[in-house]
């Protein structure tokens, strides 16, 4: 059996895939920090809440009755955050070395993260099926 295609281990291994990514990128832009005339570069972040969406709509239950279960649709404001402006150096290089640091550091904690929410929820489906270790 391929635990990728459930639902929750194919998207923890999407995550997985776009950290390491993201990493890669971000590296590129940590060792060109003094190439002249370069831009650092980054991901699109992961949409999460498309990703679940995703994922629910095939998961959604089946109703008898329309008045049986409604839905909610929660609406607001898209957020978007605005980035300042970066600075570029004599050389045309606008790569901010903390910044890029802390985008690494960032995306390091998420994969650890994502990493131990794959293995606790290999554990309990290991205990599910009465299997230890």
């Amino acid at each position: 059996m391929d635990i990728t295609k459930l639902p929750l281990f194919g998207m923890i291994s999407r995550r997985m895939d776009w950290l390491s990514q993201r990493q890669t990128v971000l590296s590129q832009n940590v060792a060109n920090a003094d190439t002249p005339n370069y831009q650092p570069r980054d991901l699109k972040a992961l949409d999460f809440r498309a990703e679940l969406r995703g994922q629910m709509s095939r998961l959604a239950p089946a109703t008898t009755s329309q008045s049986h279960l409604t839905s909610r649709t929660i609406s607001g404001p898209n957020r978007e955050e605005k980035q300042r402006p970066t600075e570029t150096t004599l050389s045309g290089n606008s790569v901010q070395l903390d910044t890029e640091m802390i985008k690494v550091a960032d995306t390091a904690i998420d994969y650890q993260m994502t990493t131990n929410i794959y293995r606790r929820q290999l554990a309990m489906l290991r205990t599910a099926i009465g299997r230890t270790q």
